[in-house]
């Protein structure tokens, strides 16, 4: 095959993938109504996000030995086991990079069989019934408009977006951020992935009770005001240890965000109509995830040949903790409709 047609094949499959896993989103975060009651979402919001990153984890875990014949931490895996898994996986022989599409598939589909086999809607449309796409792209439209009859929920989706962009930008470079700005080795991002992620199943948990104990905007509030002591500790954090204990920190609270924004957005919007506006905060978190890397990147590119790449790298911290104030600042206006149910614990 030509490398130009290989190329295409491949972003075109990504793009595919990429784009289901988006779109899967908004009916997973809608789904939250139909299992708890209200005084019982921030907790299911933490589960879910705790399990997530816990399976962040198994995936990496399970997936290595395929990259790289050795696992996170713990090192080099005998031959024979290696051999073997490559073996009985097609397409990872070779190993690299390229040897862990096919395993990550398969972990896709089997982490999805509870979900295919024991979960049923509650509402089902029986019979086919035709998709109007056209008309569905175009309702993203009448989303917005429809938006304004929930006050906050505007303000709310602008919000997202800010704190949505920060997060991603600062996690795409936190490992560069790592190796030009504090001095670490290239190789260091396992172990950063794991500083980020262990942290973080125990407190999106320990987040989603303070949901239901305090209502998710204030939990909310609380999260974004800790983002931006942690970017700003990150700055000036003087030693590589502390580099790490920031890191971790920031792991701590990392699922925050996610755990405290579903609850939030459905206090803003009648049960019914949640699919609609949680697909409309995942499109603001996609555009999000184009700005961010641009503001980045004009920073870092901007500033090092007068100023050096250690104070650009700090520079582009920088900006990513002025987006989350903003988006701190922005939260502010968004009512809090959370009311504690009698006897809710």
């Amino acid at each position: 095959m030509a490398p130009g047609v290989a190329l295409f094949g491949v972003l075109a499959a990504f793009t595919i993938a990429n784009y289901a896993h988006q779109g899967a989103l908004p009916f997973y975060n809608a789904m939250m109504p139909e299992l708890v009651p209200v005084d019982h979402r921030g907790r299911l919001s933490g589960m879910g996000a705790a399990f997530g990153y816990l399976g962040s984890i198994t995936g990496v875990v399970l997936t290595f030995p395929f990259f790289t014949g050795q696992l996170p931490i713990l090192g080099t895996i005998p031959d024979r086991v290696v051999s073997f898994l490559r073996s009985a996986v097609p397409f990872t022989t070779h190993g690299g990079r390229v040897s862990t599409f096919v395993p990550t598939a398969i972990l896709v589909l089997l982490f999805s069989l509870p979900l295919f086999l024991f979960c049923r809607d509650h509402n089902v449309i029986h019979g086919k019934k035709h998709i109007a796409w056209s008309e569905a792209f175009r309702d993203v439209r009448n989303t917005l408009n429809e938006a304004k009859k929930y006050p906050g929920t505007v303000r709310f989706i602008f919000t997202s977006f800010l704190y949505q962009d920060a997060m991603g930008t600062i996690i795409a470079n936190m490992a560069l951020y790592a190796i030009f700005a504090m001095g670490f080795v290239k190789g260091s991002e396992a172990t950063l992935f794991v500083i980020l992620t262990v942290p973080a199943v125990i407190g999106s948990y320990g987040i989603g009770r303070l949901v239901d104990h305090f209502g998710p905007k204030r939990t909310l509030s609380w999260v974004l005001a800790s983002w931006i002591v942690l970017l700003f500790s990150m700055i000036i954090v003087p030693s590589r240890t502390a580099f790490w204990i920031v890191g971790a920190c920031i792991g701590l609270i990392y699922g925050g965000v996610s755990t405290a924004e579903r609850p939030l957005l459905l206090s803003l919007v009648p049960d019914i109509e949640a699919g609609r506006f949680f697909s409309l905060m995942v499109l603001s978190a996609r555009a999000a995830a184009v700005v961010g890397p641009f503001v980045w990147a004009f920073a870092v590119d901007g500033l090092t040949p007068s100023m050096g790449i250690k104070f650009a790298y700090r520079a582009g911290v920088t900006t990513v903790a002025i987006g989350m104030t903003l988006a701190l600042w922005m939260l502010r206006g968004v009512p809090d409709n959370f009311t504690r149910t009698v006897g809710s614990r």
